[in-house]
């Protein structure tokens, strides 16, 4: 019965967790007629969530666990999977040099798809630690997430996606975590492995964030506009070192 109540436990967070994708939905509705002029600024901040992301929690939770050059190895396979991956997307999806979709809205929903899983393992091993720590476990990750998903619904029209289809993918990416809880819960219940897939998601979201993303964001032209990206970049990183020092 125990066994049983955990494991739904883990299904429903999972699947919660999900569903915080139509967080962008709600930001459309909410700020309908300035979405386009706004959507540059959600670029800058998923930027400073990504690089966040990396920098201040996947590496440093690796590292943790497995020593500095084997970390710094696979941030590099990571680094060079998203880059591989990039260039097959572009292959397919771009032809005589035009692009319905920019590839990096693909490697942002590849990216974001790993780190659900990941979630979901996490989520998985924290429910099989206890019931209760499993539910304080879930809360801060999905706090962690929910701001993330309002940035990654923007990059994803952004870069070409109606935003039916943007709301759609987002919504299967975030979906992966429920193949990790349930990963987790029969295979994976020590949690090893997870700590190897950490460091290569954070070269894939070192990847997207400085040859994509960025990128884009320094296209404008205007000194004032430029500050303000500046400052969505640093919003991103001051909300994810927050939730590293506040939170752990």
């Amino acid at each position: 019965m125990q066994t049983l109540s955990v494991l739904n436990w883990i299904l429903l967070v999972t699947i919660l967790n999900g569903f915080l994708a139509f967080a962008g939905a709600l930001l459309f509705v909410v700020f309908k007629k300035n979405l386009n002029k706004i959507l540059i600024l959600l670029v800058s901040f998923t930027t400073g969530a990504l690089l966040g992301g990396a920098f201040f929690h996947f590496i440093p939770e690796a590292l943790g666990e497995i020593s500095v050059i084997n970390v710094s190895l696979l941030v590099v396979l990571g680094f060079f999977i998203f880059l591989i991956l990039e260039r097959i997307v572009h292959w397919h999806h771009c032809h005589d040099g035009h692009c319905d979709k920019h590839p990096f809205t693909f490697l942002l929903l590849y990216g974001d798809a790993l780190h659900n899983f990941i979630d979901g393992l996490i989520i998985a091993g924290s429910f099989l630690i206890s019931i209760p720590f499993g539910i304080i476990t879930s809360v801060l990750i999905i706090s962690h997430e929910l701001p993330q998903e309002i940035g990654d619904f923007g990059v994803l029209v952004y870069g070409g996606f109606t935003k039916g289809k943007a709301l759609m993918y987002n919504f299967i990416s975030q979906l992966t975590a429920v193949l990790g809880g349930l990963l987790g819960f029969f295979f994976l219940q020590s949690g090893e492995f997870v700590v190897y897939l950490l460091p290569i998601a954070a070269g894939g979201f070192i990847y997207i964030a400085v040859a994509d993303l960025i990128p884009e964001i320094f296209k404008e032209k205007d000194l004032v506009k430029v500050v303000v990206n500046l400052l969505g970049i640093i919003a991103g990183l001051l909300l994810l070192i927050s939730s590293k020092v506040f939170v752990g």
